[in-house]
């Protein structure tokens, strides 16, 4: 763990990185609606299939996390992370499993903090959103026929 993880961090500046995961979750839902529905080809009408699935994960993703931001009295931002598109299924998948990535890396970041601030609660919402995410990271990784990546510490996300 380096110290900015282990770091004791403010009930504000908790709102503040929920905010930005809460941005990934938008950016996430867009992605998915539009990768799904433009994905090309019969080796991938099973991961459009699933990734119309994933849409809606995130979607309640994102009400859980808006829902934290306002129980910490924080507002909930209404703006996404930028999306980025392609002509290429492999690219629209790679893009998936990087942004998967980052907000697997982010979630188990968000739990520890949460527990150092004792919002157990928000912590254990967390929790449950990480088992689906690393499930979105699996499918993936297995549709793009690569290994889940490791991604247990953030030097293995720069």
């Amino acid at each position: 763990m380096t110290d900015h993880q282990n770091k004791q961090i403010t009930r504000q500046q908790l709102i503040d990185l929920l905010n930005e995961d809460l941005s990934r979750e938008y950016q996430a839902i867009i992605a998915y609606i539009n990768y799904s529905q433009v994905l090309k080809g019969a080796q991938y009408m099973n991961i459009a299939a699933e990734l119309e699935v994933h849409a809606g994960e995130e979607l309640s993703h994102a009400l859980i996390i808006a829902n934290q931001i306002d129980y910490l009295g924080g507002m909930p931002t209404v703006v996404p992370k930028p999306v980025k598109t392609s002509e290429k299924a492999e690219e629209m998948l790679r893009f998936d499993l990087d942004n998967e990535n980052q907000t697997i890396a982010n979630y188990r970041m968000r739990v520890q903090q949460c527990e150092a601030l004792g919002e157990y609660a928000i912590s254990e919402n967390i929790r449950k959103i990480l088992i689906q995410e690393q499930d979105h990271q699996s499918a993936l990784a297995t549709a793009l026929n690569e290994d889940v990546p490791d991604v247990s510490s953030p030097e293995q996300m720069a």
